[in-house]
């Protein structure tokens, strides 16, 4: 059985990801294109992981002798840049081979369509169906096998977006060894910024690690920001999707990250509404509403992210690392953050942290965090149970306002703080978020929905 998650079908390369099972999940995909597109142009992406060049081959084959024309790079590629190709090209969706910041055994196979950004439920829905029913599309006359070379249209493309200056700083970028080489190095020299590189080269096993931006991976560039005395460091997930911005030895968090940005969109006349999932912070609600602007809660997930950049917010963004603005392609693209994040520098003329606290000083500071608690599938269900009929009126001696069901179980609080308990779609884990302006509140609301909620279970 295959099923989308989040964002595309992913498995254990040679157990679950095998040739036969992405032939059956490339099959669905060319009857599904059939059905709704007939014939037209589809863009085939890779990342860097195991084999993912020969899965592409894989794919485009298939594709080809459905009858439609197939766009393949001659090396790995970033995500964001394949939903900028079936963009600029007009084709009728495109595929990435990708895991993104998995571990280096899984790979994954992600639709995007025709209006490149990720796919919403209905398009999985009806995929997972045709998929699972074994459906076959139709022989026709074959495709045009054509070679994908837009790099330098998409380089050019992030340059007019960010509007960067002439510059003279010093930064490192670690592209983890992922699809992302050699893109954020492009611009920046070409704006006349030093940069070094480290992990610039394609390794399937991501040096030990995963290819995720999170402080414990990115020791390594720490290190390097040391060592070459540099203004900032640049890291980028498996398939660039993701950043990681690092000052010093201070990781901006996703949330630090997406109110710097929004920030610098209102102070440099390019405010407007924002959309954030369920989890995300709710400073951006404050900052909208301080100056006339409406914010779009979705459920987890960039596909709903995505629809709102598609019908009119400036900026998008959620906590676990996402992030797009108007004017881009409504995927998540780690290269475009953290080239925002060099003209917010730019803008502001200090530091990423001094402009943090700017902020905190304008709308008042806050604190986020995520708690993650493993369960057995029958505890799941169990607590699953108990969410559905629970009530709540005060946490932590605090008013319960209002109570949300978009995604999961979440309270917002008298003083603007919220509590979030969200149960995974595809394994037994409950996440609990929360946001407060202090951190010790912060501690006292987590640690009581973790009593409430889990307490008697684990």
């Amino acid at each position: 059985m295959i099923k989308f998650g989040t964002d595309g079908w992913r498995g254990i390369i040679a157990k679950d990801f095998t040739f036969a099972s992405l032939e059956k999940v490339t099959l669905g995909l060319a009857a599904y294109l059939q059905e709704k597109y007939r014939a037209g142009a589809v863009v085939v992406g890779y990342d860097c992981r195991f084999l993912s060049e020969h899965f592409a081959e894989t794919v485009a084959e298939i594709l080809l002798k459905s009858g439609f024309d197939v766009y393949l790079p001659e090396k790995f590629v970033p995500t964001p840049y394949v939903a900028f190709a079936i963009n600029k090209l007009k084709a009728i969706g495109g595929v990435m081979l990708t895991a993104s910041h998995n571990p280096p055994e899984y790979n994954g196979f992600k639709f995007i369509p025709d209006y490149a950004g990720p796919a919403l439920p209905d398009i999985t829905d009806r995929l997972e169906q045709l998929i699972n029913a074994g459906a076959v599309p139709s022989l026709k006359e074959k495709g045009k096998k054509l070679t994908l070379n837009l790099e330098s249209a998409y380089v050019d493309h992030l340059k007019k977006l960010t509007g960067l200056n002439y510059g003279q700083g010093t930064v490192v970028v670690d592209p983890m060894y992922g699809a992302g080489q050699g893109y954020l190095e492009k611009v920046l020299t070409d704006f006349g910024y030093t940069v070094s590189t480290i992990r610039n080269y394609r390794d399937p096993l991501f040096g030990g690690s995963m290819p995720e931006p999170k402080q414990k991976e990115l020791k390594p560039l720490v290190e390097a920001i040391k060592n070459k005395k540099a203004d900032l460091g640049l890291a980028l997930d498996g398939d660039a999707d993701r950043f990681g911005i690092v000052e010093g030895e201070r990781l901006f968090t996703a949330n630090e990250v997406l109110i710097l940005t929004y920030h610098y969109l209102i102070e440099s006349g390019r405010g407007g509404d924002v959309a954030r999932t369920v989890p995300t912070t709710h400073l951006l609600d404050k900052m909208a509403r301080a100056n006339g602007f409406n914010v779009i809660e979705t459920p987890v997930g960039f596909k709903y992210i995505g629809k709102a950049l598609r019908e009119g917010a400036v900026l998008g963004g959620e906590e676990s690392g996402g992030l797009s603005i108007a004017g881009h392609v409504p995927e998540k693209d780690g290269i475009l953050a953290d080239l925002l994040a060099v003209k917010i520098r730019e803008f502001f003329k200090k530091p990423l942290t001094e402009v943090l606290e700017d902020v905190y000083t304008r709308y008042g500071r806050s604190y986020t965090r995520r708690d993650d608690y493993r369960t057995t599938p029958e505890q799941k269900e169990e607590i699953l149970k108990r969410l559905s009929s629970l009530k709540l009126t005060e946490i932590a001696g605090e008013k319960v306002l209002r109570e949300s069901r978009v995604d999961g179980m979440k309270w917002e609080l008298a003083s603007g703080s919220f509590v979030l308990v969200r149960a995974s779609g595809t394994e037994p884990v409950f996440r609990i978020y929360g946001e407060a302006e202090s951190e010790e509140k912060l501690d006292l609301l987590l640690n009581e929905i973790k009593m409430v909620v889990l307490g008697t279970v684990l």
